[in-house]
This record gives C-alpha cells, structure tokens and sequence, in this order.
C-alpha cells in the first residue's frame, strides 16, 4: 500500500496511476496521521473512500516527499563492500575512506536538506563535483532506543528511495551533504507487507538514459535491521526520522540540466531533475 504527500502537502492513497485523496480525514497535514487513518480502515472503507474521492492522475501533481520534517536523517557512509573499493580508486575519498562501517560510524544529514522528486536538485559550487547515490530509506514509526535487530523492523513505518546527493571534497560528510535539496525522498512511502523484504530489493538509477546503478540489498554490509540496531544504540530513533541505508557502487557525477531516474523493487520509480542552484538563490 503507497501513500503520497502530493502539491500542498495533500495525502494519498495511491491506486496504480491514480491519487484517492484523504487529507481531510486525517488530524493534520503530517504523514504519522495519514498512514495511522490508513492503517485502521478495513477493505470496505477503503473502497468506499475510492468511491467517495475523485480519482487524481499521478503525473498531474507535483510529487513531494513523504516526510515533511524529519526530526534527523541517519545515513550510512560506507554500506557495499563494491561502493568501498570505487572510493578508493576513483581519487574522490579525500581521505575519508575506512573500510569498516563500524569504525565509520553513522552520519546526520540536515532535515532542510530534504525535498520531493518534483523539487529537484539545485545544485551549487558548480566547479566541484557532485555525485548521486541511491539508497534504500526506511522512516521510523515508533520511538526506539536499544532495540536488537531482531524487533528493528517492529519499528518501521514504511520504506522509500532516497537519494543522497553528494559534494566532492575534504570537509566531513555531514557538511557536504546537507545542502538544501541534496536529499530527495520519495516517490511515496510504501507501508510494509509480506512481499516487502528490506534484504532483497532491486535499486537502479540511470542518469539521462545511462545506467549508472545497479544493486540489490542483499549485498548491504549492514542489513537495515543491523542499522537501526546500530544506530538506536547512539540515537534515539523517534517517529519520523529516516534511515538511509548507504549507496551501491556506480555513483558519479551529475551536473545541472541532467534527469536522475531512480526505481526500486515495490518502492515505485521516479524522475528528479537537475537545476543551476547558483539561479535559486
């Protein structure tokens, strides 16, 4: 089940290609309530609900992200062994490369740096380089500290893709992702099922055409549920909050005027654009 926060921070239920609008059933215009009304509707409301709602086409709305206003974004630095060698060859690491996440630790990205695929990205310090990466992100629905990774997934609310959208450079991570619009979530939040397994999924992004990454989870160092584990123990997790859970190898350079596309297995798929971000001040 897909739940998208569309235009003015409107909720969805979304059906295929079709939006069945629900924003005035919730408590407010907060994603926590909207999937708490979903979640309690039996078949037959959510019927009449698509009966009752006026159906919107999906590709006539602006797409936000699913969460508006994260409390934090955990991200993992160094999650696919294959991503962990390509640092070390390609010269763009500046000395940050180790090769135990453990030892990397987790990182902070700033909740402003987020935005919908709709928005895009505006890049900035166009003289530098500046790499996507695609990650699987899962956002937290009920507060946990300590918590083993055999009950990570307990605390779940739903997953989505993420791209963390990186600067190139000497300066700790935390600083040269954060850059407002360097973190797109989206296109929906998938609720879990039984067919969703977090350790088996699909990840692909192309840019302009060209595939660029490729990868499943499976090949993750750190499963998601060892990263809540790991990160409850620093962090406590509270509802809202996004984990990313580390890019595949294949990251590389994007400049403006480029078209990001980026799908997941269950997750949906989805188009973000590229701007002079030196034009959007």
């Amino acid at each position: 089940m897909n739940i998208i926060n569309f235009n003015d921070d409107q909720f969805g239920l979304l059906i295929k290609d079709q939006i069945f609008e629900f924003t005035h059933h919730c408590q407010s215009r907060q994603l926590l309530h909207a999937v708490e009304f979903i979640s309690h509707q039996s078949e037959v409301q959510l019927s009449n609900l698509m009966r009752s709602s006026k159906p919107i086409a999906l590709d006539a709305v602006k797409v936000n992200s699913p969460v508006k206003n994260p409390g934090k974004v955990v991200a993992a630095p160094i999650n696919y062994k294959a991503h962990i060698l390509e640092m070390q060859e390609n010269g763009q690491a500046f000395g940050h490369i180790i090769t135990d996440i453990k030892k990397a630790g987790l990182f902070l990205k700033a909740p402003s740096s987020v935005v919908g695929p709709s928005h895009g990205i505006h890049q900035i310090f166009l003289d530098r380089r500046t790499d996507h990466e695609i990650e699987l992100c899962a956002v937290i629905g009920k507060r946990c500290k300590n918590v083993s990774s055999d009950k990570a997934l307990d605390h779940v609310l739903g997953y989505c893709l993420g791209l963390d959208i990186t600067l190139r450079g000497p300066e700790d991570r935390s600083y040269r992702k954060s850059i407002d619009t360097y973190t797109v979530l989206g296109p929906w939040l998938t609720l879990p099922s039984p067919e969703i397994d977090p350790e088996n999924i699909d990840l692909y992004l192309s840019v302009n055409g060209q595939a660029r990454q490729e990868t499943n989870t499976s090949d993750m160092v750190l499963s998601l549920r060892e990263l809540i584990e790991y990160a409850s123990h620093f962090y406590t997790l509270e509802p809202g909050d996004v984990i990313m859970t580390g890019t595949p190898q294949g990251v590389g350079p994007i400049v403006p005027g480029d078209e990001i596309y980026a799908k997941a297995t269950h997750l949906g798929e989805m188009k973000v654009s590229v701007w002079d971000g030196t034009q959007h001040v």
